[in-house]
């Protein structure tokens, strides 16, 4: 389907914990539904991964998941939902990602405690120059790898893809716009089509939820280069909205949500399709730094941590600390729910990150709700991708002119290259044409092109 309008009449209808289209699931539990539930993503601490320490593996994700759950039930959580991320090895072998999956899910299992399970294997296909992306023996295993954790007991499949990824990550770092309209808006989108549709029918085929994708690969790079002043706070914040019409594909082919923790597009999503989103922020610091801490928790529905490694800490090990964090603060945005001051707190998590970074702006539920409002005006991926760029432009320069955020000037030059250089870029074609040097970077022929 073709999203032409928004579900929302507005970015004030929108709250954390509640979805127009919540999903619901056999174990009672309904994501969207009037509460907001810890998403709690965790890994295994640096060490081999291959078939001959297969035990090993999974015993430490055996006591992992045995903590985490214990945690829950000492704090008298609600419902929890694990992510079970693959490392490359675990899609790759597809037999250790099914074996770590069928023990988490029977680990859940004896313990007396709704909890859903998400599973994420890893897109394996970005391997050789130029990467094939369809063709190459990658792709029969990454769906090899859907369905044989579909079948081991998985709730939900996602994935973080990288198609067009080749051309952005050059891209981003060199500002070409060009590119990042090549990457994101002509291979990103076609890529998305044909990958979420066989994940879809891999989930139905084994009566399973096909969840949700993320730019994590190409807006979230952005954005931690950003941070560290490597290239322009605007050029990342521009990156995110760009990315949102790439991510929306998976949700048109049929994914149902909640979308993945590190889209931070997440907004813009729940804004046109109403389904559920999961978001990450000051609880992501284990994996990257951001200026979205709180404001990222503003319309969410499970509320992650990014991925942590099984580590020793004081307390514990990691991901049952970052477990109890995630369930302190789902307590206080259910409980603003219930006393009915939902709007109170989201609008202290908004404030208290909104006026300090262009980046945190981007993701605020007004200004998700004016990209996404871009994004249903138009019809073709490339021209979505190209006029939330520009509409990107267009309220970074509005807040610019009211003061809502801080930029040095040199930002605000870059804002006006950025916004030119897009304005000219009105066809797919011209992009094309204008982005021949990346012609040995990537193999149209992967892309249907």
């Amino acid at each position: 389907m073709k999203y032409t309008k928004l579900t929302y009449d507005s970015s004030d209808e929108m709250i954390f914990g509640i979805s127009k289209n919540p999903v619901k699931f056999n174990n009672g539990m309904v994501i969207g539904g009037g509460l907001v539930y810890p998403e709690v993503n965790f890994t295994l601490p640096t060490m081999e991964i291959s078939r001959k320490n297969i035990t090993e593996i999974i015993d430490i994700y055996k006591q992992i998941t045995s903590e985490i759950l214990n945690r829950a039930i000492i704090l008298k959580t609600e419902g929890i939902v694990l992510e079970f991320e693959h490392l490359p090895a675990m899609t790759e072998y597809p037999e250790i990602g099914e074996a770590v999956t069928k023990t988490i899910k029977e680990t859940i299992s004896e313990n007396n405690i709704p909890c859903l399970l998400r599973v994420t294997p890893v897109d394996i296909r970005a391997k050789g120059k130029p990467p094939k992306m369809r063709n190459g023996d990658s792709s029969k295993i990454l769906f090899d790898s859907f369905d044989k954790n579909a079948k081991a007991g998985a709730d939900m499949l996602a994935i973080e893809s990288v198609g067009g990824k080749e051309i952005c990550d050059k891209a981003v770092v060199e500002a070409d716009i060009a590119g990042l309209l090549l990457g994101l808006g002509i291979l990103g989108c076609r890529d998305m089509e044909y990958l979420w549709n066989e994940i879809v029918r891999i989930s139905n085929r084994n009566s399973c939820i096909p969840s949700g994708d993320t730019a994590c690969g190409f807006a979230n790079t952005a954005m931690v280069l950003a941070d560290r002043n490597y290239i322009p706070k605007v050029l990342a914040a521009v990156v995110r909205g760009m990315s949102a019409p790439r991510t929306l594909v998976s949700l048109e082919c049929g994914a149902l949500g909640p979308s993945k923790d590190c889209a931070y597009e997440g907004p813009v999503l729940k804004a046109i399709t109403g389904t559920p989103i999961s978001m990450e922020g000051k609880t992501s610091a284990c994996a990257h730094f951001s200026h979205l801490g709180n404001i990222a928790a503003a319309v969410c529905d499970l509320w992650s941590n990014e991925s942590v490694q099984q580590i020793k800490l004081l307390a514990g090990y990691a991901p049952e600390c970052f477990s109890e964090i995630l369930i302190y603060d789902c307590r206080l945005m259910n409980t603003a729910l219930r006393t009915k001051q939902e709007k109170t707190l989201q609008s202290l998590l908004i404030k208290s990150d909104m006026p300090l970074d262009p980046n945190a702006f981007i993701i605020s539920p007004e200004i998700s709700y004016k990209l996404a409002e871009s994004i249903v005006k138009e019809s073709s991926h490339y021209q979505r991708t190209r006029t939330t760029a520009l509409t990107a432009c267009e309220v970074l320069r509005d807040g610019i002119t009211q003061k809502a955020f801080n930029l040095q000037e040199r930002e605000i030059r870059w804002l006006g290259r950025i916004e030119k250089t897009i304005e000219t870029l009105d066809t797919e074609e011209k992009v094309l044409e204008s982005t021949q040097h990346y012609k040995n970077h990537y193999d149209g022929k992967e892309y249907g092109l």
